[in-house]
């Protein structure tokens, strides 16, 4: 374990609590619930469209950037490294970072076609709100997908996912840091490694 890796670790706990969501001012269950049955109903209508796969795949895309906090997420990511960024770097990553994972997780709404999801509950947590929702694909069983909604932004956005227990937010701060480490710490090598896979 490097020593990058080893402060992500100690600081996920704490940066979980410490960088999660404000306080919700103005977002209540209805509208939590609302925003991510919009999104499914966005998702749905792609795969029932019958659109050329390319064609999808741009909309899954567009569906992940209206939907979700991408500031959030890229900040989450970069982590502890952040704190080395320059202003320029933080802008410039936070923009990589979300095209790379708006077509990252652009592939993974693609699975969903031929099959549906539907909302099953939502509940408050702590400062935000926890969406569930049921997968069903042809040819595997159901499973799971929650989404974690606040308006930290200004607006009703997802800041996580889990599909099937796996962690968007933790998942990405151990991706990029892997990118990070292969690129030896230096952070515009990262931006332009993002830049290139997206």
């Amino acid at each position: 374990m490097n020593r990058r890796t080893f402060l992500s670790s100690l600081a996920a706990g704490a940066a979980a609590v410490v960088s999660a969501p404000g306080t919700l001012w103005a977002l209540t269950e209805s509208r939590a619930s609302t925003l991510i049955n919009n999104l499914v109903g966005d998702i749905n209508r792609v795969i029932e469209s019958g659109k050329g796969e390319t064609a999808m795949f741009r909309e899954f895309e567009r569906i992940f950037s209206r939907y979700s906090d991408t500031s959030y997420i890229a900040a989450y990511a970069l982590g502890v490294d952040g704190r080395r960024a320059s202003a320029a770097q933080k802008r410039a990553f936070s923009k990589a970072f979300q095209g790379y994972i708006a077509r990252k997780y652009g592939k993974r709404f693609r699975e969903f076609i031929g099959g549906k999801l539907e909302v099953t509950g939502v509940k408050k947590v702590k400062k935000w709100y926890e969406v569930s929702t049921i997968a069903y694909l042809k040819g595997q069983s159901p499973f799971e997908v929650t989404f974690l909604v606040s308006d930290r932004s200004g607006k009703d956005l997802f800041f996580n996912m889990f599909i099937e227990g796996v962690n968007l937010l933790l998942t990405e701060r151990t991706e990029i840091g892997a990118i990070l480490d292969s690129k030896g710490g230096d952070i515009n090598a990262l931006i332009a490694e993002l830049e290139r896979q997206g």
